[in-house]
């Protein structure tokens, strides 16, 4: 995953600026991207100029497994606090977001004895989440140096913000995948041209004829249909 350094772009929210407009230019921002890899980079930057208190960010995908792999970041600092090992028999704060939307860590040197997050130099944590199913959490996470960084404004920023996150990012996610499906629609009607030419049948035999193949050879029809179009358009073919 690239990280999130590179958004010249981006729109900076200064204090005092209405929070309406301030999310309606994010959302805009959010929605400009193509691939669910460019939203959530554009995200976790523009979770760092929104939510007040905030100076790094990160998505980290989370399994039942308790594993955690950091998808973007705004800073070196983010993944090494992300894709850490939690050791110890506590379990880590970001394990809270299995039953609740929000998890909060006010001082990682206090009461909340994370650790490895004040070995970073990170004090204040706001965990939130962006998708959840039953084996895994997609969580949007803002960090910061001071100690209780985050206030009840912040969370409620948090909140809204995700929401324009999630809608975005599903958006994205369908549209690269109406995309990848008219690719493999058109590969698989390459494939079933040249087996017409190749077998003198006509397009209904030749895709039975394709189909068949993929379930004797355990290969998507994709795949199969790929082979093929390559295999006839190599220079040995012609």
């Amino acid at each position: 995953m690239v990280t999130a350094s590179e958004f010249p772009d981006l729109p900076y929210f200064p204090a005092g600026v209405d929070l309406a407009e301030a999310l309606t230019a994010a959302a805009r921002r959010l929605h400009e991207t193509s691939t669910p890899d460019s939203t959530l980079d554009a995200a976790v930057r523009l979770a760092v100029d929104l939510l007040p208190g905030a100076e790094h960010a990160g998505v980290s995908l989370i399994e039942r497994n308790n594993r955690r792999r950091t998808l973007a970041w705004t800073d070196e600092v983010v993944r090494a606090a992300e894709d850490g090992h939690p050791t110890g028999e506590r379990q880590p704060y970001w394990q809270r977001l299995w039953n609740a939307p929000v998890a909060e860590v006010a001082d990682s040197e206090g009461d909340d004895g994370e650790d490895e997050l004040a070995g970073l130099g990170l004090r204040s944590v706001l965990s939130l989440r962006l998708r959840a199913d039953r084996r895994r959490l997609t969580v949007l996470t803002a960090y910061a140096r001071k100690p209780r960084a985050f206030d009840e404004a912040a969370l409620r920023v948090g909140r809204l913000f995700t929401a324009h996150v999630g809608i975005a990012l599903e958006s994205a996610t369908v549209r690269v995948q109406l995309t990848e499906a008219m690719r493999t629609r058109d590969l698989i009607g390459q494939a079933t041209g040249i087996l017409m030419e190749r077998l003198d049948i006509d397009a209904a035999a030749a895709f039975d004829s394709l189909v068949r193949a993929s379930q004797r050879e355990n290969v998507k029809l994709r795949d199969l249909a790929r082979r093929i179009v390559d295999a006839h358009s190599s220079p040995d073919a012609r």
